[in-house]
């Protein structure tokens, strides 16, 4: 398979709806990983396959996620403004790194046809203020139909306002990185929120690479919920260190773990056995067990 993709619906909770959302990525493709989050409200598709085939199924599911996902009636606790939400393009090595950043563009373009305007974060951000997600999400939908009808926010394809119920679309071309949630045993909002920015990457402090945010679920649990941009140089054992022992400094613990999504072998590296990632298979969510050769080297 020569690339991956890891699109981000905003439906959770309509299984039916996802159903429709997974029939439009087609045939071409394989469809590795479907993750589907009642709390977030959201849903991660983790796909194989070669470029042109995967634009195509990113562009499909994009057209079924405009007709089927209102985001003015959307509420989740995952930050969101789009319903395809983000669509990263994920190359394997550096040899495909290129190919990657060609199909994410080519997939922006075809979005921004649609009519939802599309902005290209990280490596392919038009500016170092847009590399980040958080960016764009910042004061949610409705602040950024202000920063888009001012002039404010310029999209990179599309046009210069949000699509009326689908929102914009978040597009880049990246390395794989770690979806990884922690659930502490405290349903303490402050408490979680306290963990995630000691530890999420800062100018002065944090974990290099590590975005986090601190969420309350249903379930009456807190969430530190994280992205690891590099699961291989920073291992999930080295996440579960810090928010342990910043859990411990508030008399609280980390209680379960959850990936969204696939792993590479190497984010696994000293994993400690006291801390169980619920349903987690590594035979089918380690990238390298789910992939097998099919005579292409690099």
């Amino acid at each position: 398979m020569s690339l991956l993709a890891v699109p981000n619906v905003s439906e959770g909770r309509d299984f039916a709806r996802l159903d429709r959302l997974e029939v439009a990525l087609g045939k071409e493709i394989t469809l590795l990983d479907r993750h589907a989050d009642l709390d977030h409200h959201r849903a991660v598709f983790t796909l194989a396959g070669p470029a042109e085939s995967l634009a195509e199924a990113l562009s499909g599911l994009a057209g079924a996620a405009t007709v089927e996902i209102d985001m003015t009636a959307w509420q989740g606790l995952h930050p969101a403004i789009g319903a395809l939400d983000v669509c990263p393009v994920v190359w394997l090595s550096e040899k495909r790194r290129k190919m990657a950043g060609e199909v994410a563009k080519e997939v922006g373009a075809a979005i921004g046809a649609m009519g939802v305007p599309v902005f290209l974060y990280g490596d392919l951000a038009s500016g170092p203020d847009r590399r980040e997600r958080a960016y764009f999400r910042a004061g949610g939908i409705d602040a950024l139909w202000q920063r888009m009808t001012s002039g404010a926010l310029k999209p990179d394809f599309g046009p210069g306002q949000p699509h009326p119920t689908a929102g914009a679309t978040l597009v880049t071309a990246r390395a794989p990185l770690a979806a990884f949630n922690l659930e502490l045993a405290t349903d303490d909002l402050r408490v979680a929120r306290e963990i995630a920015a000691a530890i999420r990457e800062s100018p002065d402090e944090g974990i290099p690479g590590v975005r986090a945010i601190g969420l309350a679920l249903s379930t009456g649990r807190a969430q530190v919920s994280t992205n690891v941009h590099d699961p291989i140089g920073t291992p999930l054992s080295e996440i579960i260190g810090a928010v342990q022992e910043e859990a411990a400094l508030r008399g609280t613990a980390v209680v379960e773990a959850e990936l969204i999504g696939l792993i590479p072998e190497a984010a696994l590296e000293d994993y400690p056995e006291d801390v169980p990632i619920r349903d987690f298979d590594p035979s089918f969510h380690v990238i390298e067990r789910r992939l097998k050769p099919r005579g292409e080297s690099g």
